[in-house]
């Protein structure tokens, strides 16, 4: 065990030493509080349940229990994603350019990096998906575990849209596309039309924490400027439920006549304001805590993994809950998410989904870095740098054998 720890410390000293001076730590931060937003929240309203048909649906305990809505304001994170998204994208960008690179040229090096581990994803679940089919296991128990695999996806794609849009939207203020959100909503709710014009709110609504991100790297984000984003969005957001109608949860419920997030919906937005107004007031307090070298070491893990842990998280929790099914409804795993009972279980199950998305990881992950493997023997130095590939770049640690 000592021998471990020494590893280790030896290890985050390392990572901490290699990292650039200039390099803004709390960016970091920030997009692994974010993944790892996604991923528990995920894990804690998410439930397959065996129905009357023999089938596994999915369940929410939000839909019995909604007074755990604010289990969805903690962990729906997606703003934060795209704030930091914005941010690194506009500042790769510039610097793209200042190296004499095309836009086609920096597009097509984010983007590659951006998919190259859906590959993985798509062909493992095409092939699962075959040989469930032809086991007997019914077509909606297929649909219901495919759609979950492949969830992540619509996430994917939103940004790469917006990744292709940055040279366009790093001057755009982002009251513009708040301004289509608001009459969007206002059109469909206000005064009842088409259900179809919300999709436009997929694009505007994502835009705008990404367009403040653009601010952000342009220095017009301030202390006060967060203030203002993190009081004026939550009382938005407040007085949007309380008063005009919006579900309280962030997230989407089954059975539920709208959702906030599918599509986004005004109510989502303001909610990603306060959220990103409180990611700019803790930068200075996140800068402080990552000149840890452990603290540092383990968020510049996160990143390396990102798009790992955000593709495959979901198949770890349905690995998890299959496995177990011989063993018979377990509570908290395969029973109904309607009580308070149900909610500690499935506490009791987050390490074990962890234990399960450890598992994807090391199968998968050298799909996210390349190919590219730690060398054998010899010394090894740890590089840590930036190389913006996913929502707001990533970080890569990276074994070089010299001598």
């Amino acid at each position: 065990m000592s021998e471990l720890l020494l590893a280790a410390r030896k290890f985050t000293r390392r990572v901490d030493e290699a990292t650039p001076a200039d390099r803004d730590r709390a960016v970091d931060a920030l997009r692994a509080v974010a993944i790892l937003g996604v991923v528990l929240g995920h894990w804690f309203v998410t439930a397959l349940v065996p129905g009357g048909d023999g089938a596994l649906h999915t369940a929410s305990p939000l839909r019995d229990m909604p007074w755990l809505a604010p289990i969805s304001w903690l962990f729906q994170t997606l703003a934060v994603f795209f704030l930091v998204g914005g941010h690194v994208a506009t500042k790769s960008y510039a610097a793209a350019r200042e190296r004499g690179q095309t836009y086609g040229q920096w597009l097509r090096a984010r983007l590659t990096r951006l998919f190259r581990p859906v590959a993985a994803v798509l062909a493992l679940w095409s092939a699962a998906s075959a040989a469930l089919l032809l086991s007997g296991v019914p077509l909606a128990t297929v649909h219901t575990l495919g759609k979950l695999a492949l969830s992540p996806m619509w996430f994917l794609l939103v940004f790469a849209g917006l990744t292709a849009l940055t040279p366009l939207v790093t001057r755009v203020n982002p009251l513009w596309p708040l301004a289509v959100v608001l009459h969007v909503d206002l059109i469909r709710f206000g005064f009842g039309g088409p259900s179809w014009l919300g999709w436009v709110n997929v694009a505007a609504g994502w835009l705008v924490p990404y367009t403040l991100g653009a601010a952000w790297t342009r220095g017009e984000l301030t202390r006060r400027s967060g203030r203002v984003l993190l009081v004026g969005g939550a009382a938005a957001t407040a007085g949007l439920v309380a008063f005009a109608g919006y579900p309280a949860s962030m997230v989407g419920v089954p059975g539920a006549a709208v959702s906030n997030l599918n599509p986004p919906t005004l109510a989502a937005v303001a909610f990603g304001l306060a959220q990103c107004g409180l990611a700019l007031l803790l930068r200075e307090r996140l800068r402080v805590w990552m000149r840890r070298p452990a603290a540092w070491a383990a968020v510049a893990l996160v990143n390396l993994s990102a798009m790992t842990v955000f593709l495959w998280h979901q198949t770890a929790l349905m690995a998890v809950t299959a496995t177990a099914l011989p063993a018979g409804p377990l509570p908290g795993l395969h029973t109904a998410p309607d009580s308070l009972a149900w909610v500690a279980a499935r506490a009791a199950w987050l390490p074990v989904f962890g234990v399960g998305l450890a598992v994807c990881w090391a199968a998968f992950r050298t799909y996210e870095q390349g190919g590219r493997r730690a060398s054998r023997g010899g010394t090894r130095v740890v590089r840590v740098r930036r190389a913006p590939v996913r929502p707001g770049g990533r970080t890569e640690v990276r074994a070089a054998r010299h001598g």
